[in-house]
């Protein structure tokens, strides 16, 4: 039975989503038949917010804003605030390229941030500064040699807690240029998708900062003691106590996770463990009184499981003791959707807060492909929705009395704004209204068409969710080509959030398909672990179900069908085009195709027996049979492979090229489409013409396959 779970979204039980005034009538419909279809340049122009953070008197929210820097192909960010009541539309507080993490003091006269700095041509590790808000500019506070990755404000606002890296220095040998590049590698896990090589030495502390008037920025006075892996700092409401998180051991890749809490007093000694942890803990958050810390995380099964399923937790400061909040919600807390287009290189803030009672827990909790607020009673762990409806809560906070809650919600029409409401008698519900529209310049001049909804029954009786959008100008007695979008992880789950690539590719003509088969999440434990042992299989049964029923509804035309996916999509695209012929193309995306190869090359490690039961040495035909490489002979299906130079988390030599070089010796069309310096986050936080680059490349593979269009760029010599 699972122990710990997490998630959310946005909108209301009992109240209702109202939007900021928008323009007149007249002028709403002239807009409205002038649109345009959505296209892959758009993401050029669009708006991305994150990080929500709501000033303690309620007064102004902060956030993160990311927009694409065109001159040097890529994102910047500034910290951005608004009033909570709408009364004016957001206005820039930062000026720097790259500023992130916004963060109040207690008392909301300064705000802190994270800002990295351009310098040769090279960007320097991020440090918190500090503005002032009665006026002057922002100024730093940290001086850490290697940045800071995440910090907090003590409640009397005389001390920063932050997290960062410790590296060794190593000295230069005389008569030597340089120290050693030359890695020795001794772990397991030696290189992460998106960082690259890790340093065996380096190691995360956390450090106290003191917050100084003078205009030098210093460095931190690490936490007495040696300890591994120290993360998350959260102070107690008196300030004299901070409590942080570490690791029992330092490589965890043999055993499932056993997470360390600790007690620190500000004025220095020896840290105090308070819990030893059966598993993961993320967002320690201090009660009100100071008894009790809650966070998010996963506790460990036995045996293993290939999806733990994340719950809301307290714990005792007193004697340690944990209890699970959410063993009976079988949903997932403090999760979120898969799509592509959250706010890229900023963090989403949506940790579970207190309130100011501290009888209950606000925490985001994803739901059969929404995401939504729900509080959590702590005496009886009942449980209430705070937020309903269609959409994905990205991030959330509230003012230090709990009159007034803001939240970043997405829907499959909307990138992302900010909803602020007031809770309802008894704190039960929440009626929210929009008071930021950063893409509706852009999206006036869109035509962005809603998702539907379909749910069918699979082989053993199993409900699956789905949606299709539809082309413009879509007419229900006239049939489409289909492409069929496979999310990855495996466990994840697609749902009510925006997704450009879909939309972009229903403006070529296309209905889209994506659906949420077995192994998903947001659909209970059980559902998420069904294919532990049995990825792929029974999974994409789901799918050609789903191609079935849309088939059946009379619109789809069945000899022109695409499938994509990424990761364990493209996965599971490599295994459909081995097992049946029905697609007439396909683009499989940072994939694998061999998981004995993958297993000896992915940046994390399979040592314990969560996907597969034994190594491939010791199994080799299990590996074999669940690889799709093996049905390379059976393969017909004309396929584009998709993969970034730098991927560690799916390296193409797993995946991409293994499949290149089978179908090219059986002369089936197949073409590879290789990005460089990119890693497996290319769809999301890749550079921006990259990005547009790969959404050209699948849609011209799919017009060509399917709807007959020259494109002899992909021609064989």
């Amino acid at each position: 039975m699972r122990r710990f779970a997490g998630f959310i979204i946005l909108l209301i039980a009992l109240g209702t989503w109202h939007e900021a005034p928008r323009a007149a009538p007249g002028t709403r419909h002239e807009a409205r038949t002038s649109r345009r279809p959505i296209s892959e340049l758009d993401l050029l122009q669009f708006v991305w917010l994150a990080d929500l953070q709501m000033s303690p008197d309620g007064q102004q929210i902060a956030m993160a804003r990311v927009t694409v820097d065109r001159e040097r192909d890529g994102y910047t960010s500034q910290i951005w605030v608004v009033p909570s009541n709408g009364s004016s539309p957001p206005r820039p507080l930062t000026s720097g390229k790259r500023d992130t993490m916004p963060r109040w003091s207690a008392d909301g006269a300064r705000l802190a941030f994270l800002r990295a700095i351009d310098k040769d041509g090279q960007t320097d590790p991020p440090q918190v500064y500090m503005l002032d808000l009665a006026g002057g500019e922002a100024r730093p506070l940290t001086r850490q040699s290697e940045g800071v990755s995440t910090f907090t404000w003590s409640p009397d606002a005389k001390w920063l807690a932050v997290t960062s890296a410790v590296v060794p220095t190593m000295p230069v040998e005389p008569g030597r240029p340089k120290a050693s590049d030359v890695r020795v590698i001794t772990r397991a896990t030696f290189r992460a998708d998106g960082a690259g090589y890790r340093n065996g030495a380096r190691r995360s502390r956390v450090f106290l900062v003191p917050v100084s008037d003078g205009a030098t920025p210093q460095a931190g006075r690490p936490l007495a003691g040696v300890r591994i892996a120290e993360a998350d700092p959260a102070f107690a409401p008196d300030g004299a106590t901070l409590y942080f998180t570490a690791r029992d051991v330092e490589e965890t890749d043999f055993s499932p996770p056993k997470t360390l809490v600790f007690a620190a007093l500000v004025s220095g000694g020896e840290p105090r463990q308070i819990a030893r942890i059966d598993g993961s803990v993320d967002d320690l958050v201090p009660s009100p009184d100071g008894r009790t810390l809650a966070f998010q995380g996963g506790a460990n099964d036995t045996p293993v499981r290939s999806y733990t399923q994340p719950d809301l937790f307290v714990l005792s400061t007193a004697d340690g003791t944990v209890r699970n909040l959410t063993t009976a919600y079988d949903f997932d807390i403090g999760a979120g959707l898969t799509g592509d287009q959250r706010a890229p290189h900023a963090a989403d803030g949506a940790r579970p807060m207190w309130t100011p009672d501290g009888s209950s827990l606000l925490a985001v909790a994803a739901a059969q492909g929404r995401a939504n607020i729900i509080r959590v009673r702590v005496a009886d762990a009942s449980i209430a929705p705070v937020t309903s409806g269609d959409h994905e809560v990205q991030s959330f906070s509230a003012s230090r009395d709990g009159s007034t809650l803001a939240s970043l919600a997405a829907t499959p029409t909307n990138i992302g704004d900010v909803f602020v409401g007031t809770p309802g008698v008894g704190g039960s519900s929440v009626e929210l209204k929009r008071i930021t529209s950063v893409n509706q310049a852009l999206f006036d001049q869109l035509e962005v068409p809603a998702p539907e909804q379909f749910w069918f029954t699979s082989f053993d009786g199993r409900k699956v969710q789905g949606w299709f959008v539809t082309p413009p100008g879509f007419d229900r007695t006239k049939k489409y080509p289909l492409i069929l979008q496979i999310h990855g992880g495996p466990h994840s789950a697609y749902g009510y959030t925006f997704t450009h690539e879909f939309l972009a590719q229903a403006a070529r003509g296309y209905v889209v398909a994506y659906v949420n088969p077995r192994g998903s999440t947001s659909y209970g434990a059980d559902f998420g672990n069904v294919i532990q042992y049995h990825y792929p299989g029974d999974d994409y049964t789901d799918l050609m179900r789903a191609v079935d029923d849309l088939l059946s509804r009379g619109f789809v035309d069945r000899d022109r069908l695409g499938v994509t996916g990424g990761s364990g999509g493209g996965l599971l695209t490599n295994w459909i085009i081995g097992h049946t012929d029905r697609f007439h193309a396909a683009v499989s995306q940072r994939s694998i195709a061999d998981w004995e190869a993958w297993w000896y090359a992915a940046d994390f490690t399979l040592f314990q027996p969560s996907w597969f039961r034994k190594t491939p040495w010791q199994d080799r035909a299990d590996y074999a049979a669940r690889s799709p490489i093996t049905y390379a002979d059976d393969i017909h299906t004309p396929l584009m492979l998709v993969d970034g130079d730098a991927d560690y988390r799916t390296p193409p030599t797993a995946g991409g090229e293994a499949m290149f070089r089978a179908l090219k010796l059986r002369h089936v069309p197949v073409v590879m489409v290789r990005v460089p310096n990119e890693g497996h986050e290319l769809s999301r936080s890749g550079q921006p013409w990259h990005r547009i680059d790969r959404l050209r490349h699948i849609a011209n593979w799919f017009d060509k396959w399917l709807q007959g269009k020259s494109m002899p760029e992909y021609d064989a010599p």
